[in-house]
């Protein structure tokens, strides 16, 4: 705007400048981590959320093999409910995800207890612990299915030390010893990742706090349980988690060792799920089992999620 007086001409400036604004380009930047996140989402949408609805559904309807399904309701879970067979195999499902919690995570505790001292070779012993994790499940049977021989297994070299064995055990076709067999092979499988996450979590622990009970009069014994254990004690509920769940989902140990037997003595949900879907073929039942299974997974996670966040609150 110009403005002339006296013979002279001057330019006012607008008071707050200039009125014109540059259009606002679009922050792609803002949509990168829901763009990143996507493909993850997508996965878990088709190949997790997708089949799981589908199992839901199945177990609502009666589907011959053959023939076009049908509603029937809540009767495959009254069939559920009533089959004798069904709460026998959750006994055992159970029994043998405790088992395998209590023998795993035990054995990670103790292997890293000794991985963290100092002793010539420590490596070499923590890179050789981690051998039974990275082996895959089929050669790990395979080597067990021979070592469990009745007739030249090496286990029978190790039971003739005791005295009230007199001849070879059947270790796959006795019941017990074949849950005892199945409890141990899985958790030799699982231990060596537990273990080295308590190695991680026992270098975090302060120092400072392990030699002040120290001077103050511990013994070791005390001093793990009064410092140590506290401070480690998290790490060990979420490995009791995962334990608890990577027992629960297992099949290929289970199925390629005994299948289940003798007489259903290692059958678990996820074994029974299998046979009641793809030898018997009674995919509705199958889908009710597996949401049995769900919701018992899901309960167990439930509740160990609960009395972590009570620990957090009563550290708080």
């Amino acid at each position: 705007m110009q403005v002339q007086g006296m013979g002279v001409t001057t330019r006012a400036e607008p008071l707050f400048g200039s009125l014109e604004f540059a259009p606002r380009r679009p922050n792609w930047t803002a949509f990168l981590p829901y763009l990143l996140a996507l493909p993850i989402v997508v996965y878990e949408a088709v190949f997790i959320v997708y089949p799981i609805f589908l199992g839901l559904r199945s177990s609502f309807y009666q589907q011959p093999l053959g023939g076009a399904e049908r509603w029937v309701g809540f009767a495959n879970y009254g069939r559920m409910l009533g089959d004798a067979g069904f709460w026998a195999v959750m006994r055992t499902t159970l029994v043998y995800m405790l088992a395998v919690v209590v023998v795993a995570v035990g054995f990670g505790l103790f292997a890293a207890l000794v991985l963290n001292r100092q002793f010539r070779g420590r490596t070499f012993a923590r890179g050789l612990m981690t051998v039974p994790w990275a082996f895959p499940d089929v050669p790990t049977v395979l080597i067990f299915l021979w070592m469990l021989n009745p007739n030249f297994g090496v286990m029978n070299v190790f039971a003739g030390f005791l005295p009230w064995i007199e001849q070879n055990p059947t270790w796959l076709l006795d019941q017990r010893l074949a849950f005892f067999s199945v409890v141990l092979v899985t958790a030799w499988k699982g231990f060596p990742f537990y273990s080295l996450v308590i190695l991680a979590a026992l270098q975090s622990v302060p120092a400072d706090l392990v030699e002040a009970a120290r001077v103050d009069g511990a013994s070791p014994r005390q001093a793990f349980f009064a410092v140590t254990l506290p401070v480690i004690s998290p790490t060990l509920l979420l490995l009791t988690v995962l334990a608890s769940i990577y027992s629960f989902k297992q099949f290929t140990i289970i199925w390629l060792l005994t299948g289940g037997g003798p007489v259903g003595a290692t059958e678990t949900i996820a074994i029974r799920i299998y046979n009641t879907a793809f030898r018997f073929y009674d995919f509705s039942y199958a889908g009710v089992l597996g949401v049995a299974g769900f919701i018992l997974a899901l309960s167990v996670a439930l509740i160990f999620l609960a009395i972590q966040r009570r620990q957090e609150r009563e550290v708080s």
